[in-house]
């Protein structure tokens, strides 16, 4: 395809995720590479009104809030060739007629991946110095911080780091640590290449050996069914005391209450980001425990990097009407591995 023929596209999502995504310049950029008619966009693939608008449509953009591509909505778009999704995962969205259609589906997780590998790397860094501990209730320690401080426990000098999951986000982590003099970074994942691993700059091992060798442990593992509660009870118990437990990736990988056990204790501390279930219910007793610290899910893109993901879907959007291969389309086989 070239830039001689512009199909028609529509922006199937939430209207606050167009809001985030597309502001003037990028919308403009849209428009110059498709024809986009009006209604530009809508979050309901089932209404009526837009049966003749979905009848044309070549090229959807999606992002959160797409509903799932169903083999009735697909029907109401029989022209559909490509799909550029503004943000991570595909997965929610896809279906077996999706995947029938042979229609192509690309991701933004690429892009989404920087803000979630610069806030896992801020934390580990934070969690060298009990940071998130410190900072919970500042007038506890304010007598005894001087001996707080005493503690060969508080550095980021030579300190040891597992990264589970050598996925987009975890290798983006392992490029970040090099930053810290003297890390030793071990990576867990049956799927990782050991001689990628060590050119990235980390050493690839088995959970069982990475777990009672780290200081921190960071989870970049996809969620599914084999992964679920994949750091429980054992696997927890088999971590050095001391060592920080950081979860910016699913809530289901770490069994919620054996983790909680464990911090409860004073022997783990742990850096949330997300949780299972999520949010957490109110009587959760990990919201009282002065050695973890939970964020709502924060790490991925918020505020202007969102228009990272839109500028990511539009590129693959170009390349696509230029004829050229994508860069991050996804297929059925990939969905067995990754988020």
């Amino acid at each position: 395809m070239t830039h001689g023929s512009r199909p028609s596209a529509f922006v199937a999502m939430w209207p606050d995720s167009f809001s985030a995504l597309f502001d003037e310049s990028r919308l403009a950029r849209l428009r110059s590479l498709c024809e986009v008619p009006d209604p530009v966009t809508s979050g309901d693939l089932d209404d009526p009104a837009l049966a003749d608008r979905l009848a044309s449509v070549e090229v959807l953009i999606t992002s959160w809030g797409t509903p799932a591509l169903t083999a009735e909505r697909l029907a109401r778009m029989p022209n559909l060739k490509a799909v550029f999704h503004c943000a991570g995962t595909v997965r929610p969205m896809v279906s077996e007629a999706f995947w029938d259609r042979g229609i192509l589906v690309t991701s933004a997780a690429e892009a989404n991946a920087i803000p979630v590998a610069e806030f896992t790397f801020a934390s580990i860094v934070l969690a060298g110095k009990r940071a998130q501990y410190f900072a919970r209730d500042p007038r506890a320690h304010r007598r005894e911080w001087r001996s707080l401080l005493d503690s060969p426990r508080m550095s980021n000098f030579q300190r040891s780091v597992g990264v589970v999951g050598f996925s987009r986000i975890g290798r983006r982590v392992v490029a970040l640590l090099r930053q810290l003099d003297g890390a030793d970074v071990l990576v867990a994942d049956p799927y990782a290449d050991a001689a990628v691993v060590a050119a990235a700059g980390a050493r690839l091992v088995s959970l069982d050996e990475l777990l009672p060798s780290v200081d921190v442990l960071s989870l970049h593992a996809p969620a599914l069914p084999e992964t679920i509660n994949m750091i429980g009870e054992r696997e927890l118990g088999m971590l050095r005391d001391g060592a920080t437990v950081i979860n910016t990736a699913r809530g289901t990988l770490l069994d919620t209450d054996a983790l909680a056990a464990e911090c409860s204790s004073g022997r783990l501390d742990a850096i949330l980001d997300v949780t299972d279930p999520e949010p957490l219910p109110l009587d959760s007793p990990l919201f009282d425990l002065p050695n973890v610290s939970i964020t709502p899910h924060i790490a991925g893109s918020l505020g202007t990097e969102t228009f990272r993901l839109a500028d990511a879907a539009l590129d693959e959007l170009e390349r696509y009407l230029d004829g050229r291969a994508p860069l991050s389309a996804v297929t059925f086989a990939d969905l067995g591995v990754s988020a």
